[in-house]
C-alpha cells in the first residue's frame, strides 16, 4: 500500500513504516481545516505524518493534537519528535503515561532491557521529551472538540494500564490502539480478517481486557481504526475472535508447569493456535508465511504471558 490513504470522514490512514508494510500505523483526523493525529508512531514516522498533512493542504500550524492511545513506542515513540514539528499542537495521553512522554529515559532504560541496545537503536532511536506545558492528560470519559468534531477518551486497561481509545462521534468508529489487538492485511481470509490479541509485557490483564472490550462495544461502533492494521467494520465479530483466543491463551499459559523449556512449550502452543485459527478464518496463506508474519506477536504475547503468570504467583 500506499504511505497514507484517505478513508471516510476525514480520516487518513498513514502506514508508519515500522517494521513492514502493513504493520504500524497512525491516523490523521481533518475537520473544518483543523487536524489531530492519533498516535505518532517511532521517530522514522514523523516525515511521513507531516507528509500526510501536506497531502490535506495543510500547514503544521492547522494541528490542535497529537493524541496518544498509549505510550509504547510503536505508538508513541516518535512524539517529542513531531511535537517540535507541530508549534500550536498540544499533546494528549493518559494520566499514566505522560511523565514518560515528559521524561523518556526511564521507558527507555526498559525497553533497552527488553530488547537490547542494538535493536533500540535501530527500530527507535533517542526519544525526544514534550515540554510539560504542552501535555494535557486526559481522564476517562474527557472530550477533547476539534473544530467541533467531539473526540471521546475510554480508559481500557488489559493490554497497558496506560492505554485509552478514542470514540469519534462523526464516523462512530474507535480508534482502538492495541485493546482490539491486530489485524494484519495479509491475513484476510474467506470469513473476513484474522485477528489476534496483544498480550505484550507488562501489564497484560485478561480480565481488564474483557471489561475494555465490553466498553467499546456498548457504544455500538460502525468501525474500528486498528493501530495493527487499518480500518475494520465487522466490529463484533473481531472482537469475540480476540476474545475467544485471549482466553485460550491465558487456559493454555496457566496449564503448563514450571520449569527448564517451559517458554519454549508456551511459545509452540501459541504458534499452533494461531495456525489452527487461521485454518478457521479461511485464510489461505502457507504455514510458513504466515508463522512468519505473526513471529513477532508471538514472541511478544508470550513474553506478556509469563509476565502476567509471574505477577498472579
Amino acid at each position: 500500500m500506499t504511505q497514507f490513504e484517505p478513508l471516510s470522514h476525514g480520516i487518513t490512514l498513514i502506514d508508519t513504516g515500522f517494521q513492514r508494510p502493513g504493520f504500524d500505523a497512525s491516523y490523521l483526523i481533518v475537520e473544518n481545516g483543523r487536524a489531530a493525529f492519533v498516535d505518532s508512531g517511532p521517530n522514522q514516522a514523523v516525515p511521513r505524518l507531516l507528509a500526510a498533512l501536506s497531502a490535506q493542504g495543510l500547514a503544521a500550524d492547522a494541528v490542535d493534537w497529537l493524541i496518544l492511545t498509549h505510550v509504547h513506542l510503536d505508538h508513541a515513540g516518535g512524539a517529542g519528535r513531531l511535537m517540535r514539528q507541530l508549534p500550536r499542537a498540544r499533546l494528549a495521553v493518559h494520566a499514566r503515561g505522560a511523565r514518560h512522554m515528559v521524561d523518556p529515559s526511564q521507558m527507555m532504560a526498559a525497553v533497552r532491557a527488553v530488547y537490547g541496545d542494538e535493536a533500540v537503536q535501530r527500530d527507535y532511536g533517542e526519544l525526544v521529551p514534550v515540554h510539560p506545558g504542552r501535555v494535557t492528560v486526559v481522564e476517562d470519559g474527557a472530550t477533547l472538540e476539534l473544530a467541533g468534531r467531539r473526540l471521546r477518551f475510554v480508559d481500557t486497561p488489559g493490554h497497558a494500564r496506560h492505554h485509552h481509545c478514542i470514540w469519534d462521534e462523526a464516523s462512530e468508529g474507535i480508534f482502538s490502539g492495541d485493546t482490539l489487538g491486530v489485524a494484519y492485511p495479509e491475513l484476510r481470509g474467506e470469513c473476513g480478517h484474522f485477528g489476534i490479541p496483544s498480550t505484550s509485557p507488562s501489564q497484560f490483564d485478561p480480565e481488564a481486557l474483557h471489561r475494555s472490550i465490553g466498553r467499546l462495544l456498548a457504544l455500538g461502533p460502525r468501525v474500528a481504526y486498528l493501530s495493527h492494521f487499518g480500518a475494520i467494520t465487522r466490529v463484533a465479530e473481531h472482537a469475540d475472535m480476540v476474545l475467544r483466543q485471549a482466553d485460550r491463551m491465558v487456559q493454555i499459559a496457566r496449564s503448563l508447569p514450571n520449569g527448564a523449556g517451559r517458554g519454549s512449550r508456551l511459545r509452540q502452543s501459541l504458534a499452533s493456535l494461531y495456525l489452527r485459527e487461521l485454518g478457521t478464518a479461511g485464510v489461505n496463506l502457507p504455514r510458513a508465511r504466515a508463522a512468519e508474519l505473526l513471529a513477532n506477536d508471538l514472541e511478544l504475547n508470550a513474553q506478556g504471558l509469563e509476565a502476567w503468570l509471574a505477577s498472579q504467583r
